[in-house]
């Protein structure tokens, strides 16, 4: 029997899929972790941030960042 994932391929999104900026939901989603988790990467410094008022947004290309991943053009 084939192990069944327990995501639907419409409930992912590809990165692409994701706009230039994040809200911090959108990055929990993006990276897999809860918001809390988000909140302390910023606090640490690992994760560079934008402030908007009150609100955060996070470059897409800090997730690719922290992730290791180098952005291609």
């Amino acid at each position: 029997m084939k192990n069944a994932s327990p995501y639907s391929k419409r409930s992912l999104k590809r990165l692409a899929d994701y706009p230039d900026v994040l809200t911090v939901e959108e990055a929990s989603e993006l990276l897999g972790v809860c918001t809390k988790t988000v909140y302390s990467l910023i606090k640490k410094g690992d994760l560079k941030k934008l402030n908007v008022g009150r609100l955060f947004r996070i470059p897409k290309r800090e997730i690719l960042r922290y992730l290791g991943i180098h952005e291609t053009k």
